[in-house]
């Protein structure tokens, strides 16, 4: 039998973050082959998936990447925010957003039944919750690539939201684009304009506005010509060209670009905007601190 070395160990620890003592017998247990050592703590690793597959992970980053007229944004989950702030949870992210930026994927579907810089996406994940204890899950992501415009991206300081927002143009504009998503990040709009919203959504907004008159005591005779102006302000809340713009609230999203734009010499036009926020829609654990450190200390 090979001998198993302090060098070997290292060796491994290194290419796997794995513990002292897991390398120490995947080489035992491998005649200290270094290739089928790592595969031996990658299935270690599904092991491990597997007891944390029923777990939430609600935590973790939104990374995005704004290349030419190309962008990608994509949300990473964990179970904590200590996980989420790690360099082998940061690495990880690096990883799939340039495989996803450069990669041929369409839907997340795609993603996980594909590979990943050279490893299938459920081995790539195995890895990691081996290396970090955790459930570990690509949630979402959105590419966009534009022809004839610009592409604008912001990424929160906390790398908890982020925003792409692509806009067809001819006027150089890629900073204004940017100033877009950044607007985006705040106000949190939901739709890009009023023909997204779906119909079902307005007859709901009606629905309550219509109540809302009846209880105020407005006379029959004045609801309908009153809903119009509630239907309205609504469709300026949720949408992105609609709401007022952060930076000079007399005006939309829309009309702001437009100005802009005409100023460059050329017409503005938003086609597409994605906004990521970590967690959104997620049940979140409600374990506090403390109850979240002593966590940390027993894996």
């Amino acid at each position: 039998m090979a001998a198993v070395t302090p060098e070997l160990i290292k060796e491994l620890r290194e290419k796997t973050n794995a513990g002292l003592l897991d390398c120490k017998k995947a080489l035992t247990e491998t005649n200290a082959d270094m290739e089928a050592a790592v595969e031996w703590l990658r299935k270690k690793g599904l092991s491990k998936a597997a007891k944390v597959a029923d777990k939430v992970a609600a935590e973790g980053t939104i990374a995005l990447k704004v290349d030419g007229d190309k962008a990608t944004i994509v949300e990473i989950n964990c179970e904590t925010d200590f996980v989420a702030k790690n360099a082998n949870f940061k690495a990880f992210e690096s990883e799939v957003l340039e495989a996803l930026h450069g990669g041929n994927f369409s839907a997340i579907g795609d993603l996980k039944t594909g590979v990943v810089g050279g490893k299938k996406y459920e081995d790539l994940i195995a890895d990691a919750i081996a290396k970090m204890g955790e459930k570990i899950d690509v949630r979402r992501f959105a590419k966009y690539q534009i022809k004839n415009g610009v592409i604008g991206g912001y990424l929160h300081s906390n790398s908890r939201v982020g925003v792409i927002v692509a806009v067809e143009t001819a006027a150089p504009i890629a900073d204004f684009a940017r100033d877009i998503a950044m607007h985006a990040a705040a106000m949190r709009p939901t739709y890009l304009n009023e023909a997204e919203i779906p119909a079902d959504v307005l007859a709901k907004e009606r629905e309550i506005a219509m109540e809302q008159l009846k209880k105020e005591g407005k006379p029959e005779a004045m609801l309908e010509k009153i809903l119009p102006g509630k239907i309205k302000r609504f469709v300026a809340d949720v949408t992105l060209e609609g709401q007022a713009f952060v930076k000079d609230d007399k005006k939309s999203v829309a009309e702001a670009l437009n100005a802009v734009a005409q100023a460059r010499g050329a017409s503005a036009k938003i086609v597409f905007f994605a906004r990521f926020e970590v967690g959104e829609g997620l049940q979140k654990k409600s374990d506090d601190f403390a109850a979240e450190v002593a966590a940390q200390t027993k894996r």
